[in-house]
């Protein structure tokens, strides 16, 4: 069991959405998911394609920086998505790691998953949570806009990739006093 002393890491649900830890047992699952978009993974700073598949999931598994859930729509697996670099002497955290299978995009389920995350982050003590999203990702920026995330700014050469590229990340976040305007 990870160290988790905020509660983030437990089972949230919302209508046919559920958020449940990572483990072993969603390995198949998310394997065949991952393999549904090949080319969402040069974007990515870690790819899980089927080449690399296994290594990136168990590191994901044993990384001590990372709390990573399944995301189960109506039971059946969907994506997952992960807390990463929680500091709880800041009440901090990064919402990130999140791959959903192409027929779950546009918003019917990440909206809903990203603000039942904010939430449930707020109802365990977050003062600020963050979204680092590659910017050429513009799917994925104009859905951290939408969900009331506001662009903090670009962080040049904020890593390198898998592929080697030099990754340029925009930093989108969401604190405390933004709770209430956002219905959280």
């Amino acid at each position: 069991m990870k160290d988790d002393p905020l509660g983030l890491h437990v089972v949230l649900e919302l209508g046919p959405l559920r958020l449940e830890p990572l483990e072993e047992r969603h390995r198949e699952a998310l394997r065949a998911a991952c393999a549904e978009d090949a080319a969402i993974w040069e974007m990515y700073g870690v790819s899980y394609d089927p080449e690399h598949f296994d290594e990136s999931f168990t590191r994901l598994l044993t990384n001590p920086e990372r709390l990573p859930f399944a995301i189960l729509v109506d039971g059946d697996l969907a994506g997952m998505t992960a807390w990463i670099g929680t500091n709880v002497a800041w009440r901090s955290s990064e919402i990130g790691n999140t791959y959903l299978r192409p027929r779950h995009r546009g918003g019917a389920i990440n909206s809903p998953l990203k603000r039942l995350m904010l939430a449930h982050g707020f109802d365990c003590g977050l003062k600020r949570m963050f979204f680092s999203v590659d910017v050429r990702n513009t799917r994925s920026m104009a859905a951290c806009a939408k969900n009331g995330a506001l662009l903090e700014g670009v962080l040049r050469n904020h890593m390198i990739t898998w592929t080697g590229y030099l990754r340029d990340s925009a930093i989108y976040s969401v604190v405390e006093r933004d709770r209430e305007k956002l219905g959280l």
